[in-house]
């Protein structure tokens, strides 16, 4: 079996430990009773003569747990960076936007999605997309999305951008022509080699798969991909890697954005533009409109609600988001995720308590995954790689499940 790991890694990158050993034997397994080999080695030398089965093991091990806005914060970021930096000093240029990888396209569609709700109008950007899975790229051209690929709060977006069908709900014409889909790996030379960059990059949750010698392969080409002023998006247990790699951290709140290096502003005019949201409809608060940029004050009698705390934290607010995040404790009982956005508007601010708030949650929900990972993290940057490997393990085995 470990040949066959050894190839995973040096063509995907995928490091067998993230993953747990247990999937690709039983990947490898399942792929040998399909083809009625009993050996092992008659399995491997089959790779090596086909491609096409290669590919159908790659199929079977990579991860694409993806739906439509997914991550609500990082993309409200990237429409305001976009609304507030990059068009006032960009007349004419194209805006270019990279999703990498990319899935069966629920994350690319979303930042168009976000750009149009925001007023940027679509001739105004263009966005790629890269994935190495066939069929989820298959999905793709359909353009058709069940229901598993909504589970977002706010579904507001498919009344504005989806037809339902029999099949599913199909997404309309103008956001599916924004995108342009490319089947391949990141790590590949001849994958995103034009030497064109773009201003803003996802790559999220993939470098925590990656062998640390091909993550630092990966981070190379996405510094390479960038501008020099361009935004990298990653997920919070990856910020810290790209740090490491010697991108700075874009601070911005519950974004996990990273630069290349220091950055200051240009602007035109003395106006800033005030805040988004990611969709056009506008939050509501104890049944009250409110606009996008108003959040609303902690102690205004307003509900005291996790999404409004982390309204508050996107904002930069954090002091008000933690005292949202402890009156929700003190008035509507402990949660998991009540704790976990506490930790993570603690350590987001440079305060501590972030470990303890990660260790509530998991002693209320021993599989809350986010906080699995947070919690590798830290110990990973404390210089405790056993502990935090066990942390990372249980997560990857968790999500595996779900």
């Amino acid at each position: 079996m470990k040949p066959i790991e050894n190839r995973l890694r040096e063509t995907i990158g995928l490091d067998a430990a993230t993953v747990g050993p247990g999937l690709i034997q039983r990947a490898v397994r399942q792929r040998m009773r399909s083809l009625g080999l009993k050996r092992v080695e008659d399995y491997r030398r089959c790779l090596e003569h086909s491609p096409a089965e290669w590919n159908e093991l790659v199929e079977s091990v990579v991860v694409s747990e993806t739906w439509f806005f997914r991550d609500p914060e990082p993309i409200a970021a990237f429409v305001r960076l976009v609304r507030e930096e990059w068009l006032p000093v960009h007349s004419t240029p194209l805006l270019r936007v990279l999703s990498v990888p990319c899935a069966s396209g629920e994350e690319p569609f979303s930042l168009v999605m976000a750009l149009l709700d925001g007023g940027v109008p679509a001739n105004r950007f263009q966005v790629e997309a890269v994935d190495i899975s066939i069929r989820s790229l298959a999905r793709v051209a359909q353009g058709v999305y069940g229901r598993n690929s909504f589970r977002a709060t706010d579904l507001s977006f498919r009344d504005r951008y989806f037809e339902p069908t029999q099949e599913g709900f199909q997404l309309n014409a103008a956001v599916r022509n924004s995108v342009r889909f490319y089947r391949g790996n990141l790590l590949s030379d001849a994958v995103l080699h034009s030497g064109a960059n773009y201003d803003f990059i996802f790559c999220r949750n993939l470098l925590i798969y990656l062998d640390p010698l091909m993550r630092r392969k990966a981070l190379d080409k996405l510094g390479r991909l960038l501008t020099p002023t361009g935004v990298l998006f990653v997920s919070p247990v990856e910020q810290s890697l790209t740090v490491e790699h010697g991108f700075t951290k874009a601070k911005i709140p519950m974004a996990f954005a990273c630069r290349k290096g220091p950055y200051r502003v240009r602007r035109q005019g003395p106006a800033r533009l005030s805040k988004l949201s990611v969709h056009a409809s506008e939050p509501r608060l104890m049944g009250e409109t409110k606009a996008p940029h108003q959040i609303g004050n902690p102690s205004s009698g307003h509900h005291n609600d996790l999404e409004t705390a982390r309204r508050l934290a996107d904002a930069g607010r954090l002091k008000e988001a933690a005292e949202m995040c402890e009156a929700h404790l003190r008035e509507s009982g402990v949660s998991a995720q009540a704790y976990y956005l506490l930790g993570l508007v603690r350590e987001a601010g440079g305060e501590l308590g972030a470990v303890e708030c990660y260790r509530k949650a998991l002693y209320l929900e021993p599989n809350h995954c986010e906080s699995l990972l947070q919690m590798a993290l830290l110990l990973q940057k404390n210089g405790d790689a056993a502990r935090a490997h066990a942390f990372k393990s249980r997560a990857q085995r968790i999500k595996l499940r779900t």
